[in-house]
């Protein structure tokens, strides 16, 4: 089975030795809570002088802190540190299968691979086998690319997204005799997780040929001459977008053929299917403030006009009629987005809509409405109550989105390109990947 048709890569994994405490050393992914310091703190309390990859990353919340340098330079050391005194030990080449309980989902399983850069394009309109499920902010690499450019392990909490209903690839492995290599809590609500390896060439051409089967029966021909969209990121796409730029100048920077045998060419993920029971898609939300309600509603209604759609608005009595007119009005010829403003209520009802998605058309508005209303101020909100709460204060309005469809997500980015930013959560920042298997990223 060629690996590299469907952009899969077997890595060598490493492990914290039988010794490490490892609910202290796995730390939840850097881009959360980076507004909570207590939380932060509460972690650095429990890690105290253990092995940690606490010291092997760059919470977001330090960012801004001044010293930025000397932190990336102390990461460095530390990864040399690890790997030279046996904290970290490799194991077999293989995958982990993974299965994490947290306080929202008895089970999410998932599989850590690593996958071929090669086969990903972060750009808008791209047809690659991996792509973005949200807009990449280049603007936000730089920091990342300091990071990881000088280090010598990675270590993921990406997790990327593949469309199995039928759950062919992930769930048949927990049917199989497997060595367990991990079993322990997590720290700070993060729930519990097991590992087992994988590395029986056996059960992996089987993982290779279900994958295979996602993509269609011509996969082995030239990827780049079709549309196969085969992995879509869910969490950590800068991340993974991160390892792509380093690789690119690795490539850029290299004098013959043997940088394709580079290990920075792969990225370490961990896949997880869209259809798994314990993985929530959970909506954003949007309030404007600093706005007319009444001139919002006008200037959404001229720019549908504009794009040759049929907007208009229903009003309504309470938010409860709101959203049960918007749920009987939607399909895939109206788009209906329930809204609130000071105590008032309705629905923009938006016909033959060219984009796929609520969320795509509202945003669509959205953007063009802040260019030209520089006062204006948007925010993205998680739960319906706090959007009834902000939208009730003068000078607001709020947007009720619906929670996005795991059948949708594939079919609107092979048709739209990447969503707009904030079109959904993958659960709780509590359930968000911690930090835990390594992998070389330099020979």
């Amino acid at each position: 089975m060629n690996l590299n048709n469907i952009g899969l890569n077997i890595p060598t994994i490493l492990l914290p030795n039988p010794e490490i405490d490892l609910s202290r050393w796995a730390v939840i992914a850097c881009d959360q809570y980076t507004s909570q310091a207590d939380y932060w703190n509460q972690v650095k309390e429990i890690v105290a002088d253990a092995p940690s990859t606490l010291r092997l990353t760059f919470p977001e919340i330090y960012l801004e802190d001044s010293d930025k340098e000397e932190r990336i330079s102390k990461i460095n050391q530390t990864m040399e540190q690890y790997l030279g005194d046996g904290t970290l030990k490799e194991q077999k080449s293989g995958f982990i299968l993974v299965d994490r309980k947290t306080t929202h989902a008895a089970s999410r399983k998932g599989l850590i691979v690593a996958l071929d850069l090669e086969h990903y394009d972060y750009s808008a309109n791209s047809k690659s086998l991996i792509r973005a499920t949200e807009g990449t902010i280049v603007e936000r690499l730089p920091p990342r690319i300091k990071v990881r450019e000088n280090a010598k392990i990675e270590l993921p909490h990406i997790m990327v997204l593949i469309d199995d209903p039928e759950k062919t690839v992930i769930e048949p492995l927990f049917q199989l005799d497997l060595e367990k290599v991990y079993d322990f809590d997590l720290m700070l609500n993060g729930g519990h997780i097991q590992g087992y390896m994988i590395d029986n060439p056996n059960h992996i051409n089987a993982i290779a040929k279900a994958i295979t089967n996602l993509a269609g029966s011509d996969i082995n021909n030239a990827v780049d001459e079709r549309d196969i969209l085969l992995f879509a990121m869910g969490d950590g796409n800068h991340s993974f977008a991160t390892a792509k730029a380093i690789w690119e100048k690795n490539k850029a920077e290299a004098t013959d053929d043997s940088i394709m045998e580079h290990p920075s060419r792969y990225a370490l993920v961990e896949l997880v299917n869209l259809h798994d029971e314990g993985l929530e898609f959970e909506a954003i939300h949007r309030v404007l403030f600093k706005i007319s309600p009444e001139k919002v509603l006008e200037r959404m209604e001229r720019f549908f006009l504009e794009g040759g759609m049929e907007p208009f608005f229903k009003a309504c009595t309470s938010i409860e009629e709101a959203k049960k007119i918007a749920a009987s009005e939607t399909n895939g010829k109206t788009h209906a987005i329930p809204f609130m403003a000071q105590g008032s209520f309705g629905v923009a009802l938006i016909q033959h809509p060219t984009l796929t998605l609520e969320v795509a058309s509202l945003q669509a508005f959205l953007d063009n409405f802040l260019k030209h209303s520089f006062s204006a101020e948007l925010d993205y909100i998680h739960g319906e109550d706090a959007v009834l709460e902000l939208s009730g204060k003068p000078d607001s309005i709020g947007f009720l989105l619906p929670a996005l469809s795991k059948f949708s997500l594939f079919k609107s980015i092979a048709k739209d390109g990447a969503l707009p930013r904030k079109t959904f959560s993958m659960g709780e920042a509590d359930e968000k990947r911690f930090y835990l298997e390594c992998r070389k990223i330099t020979p």
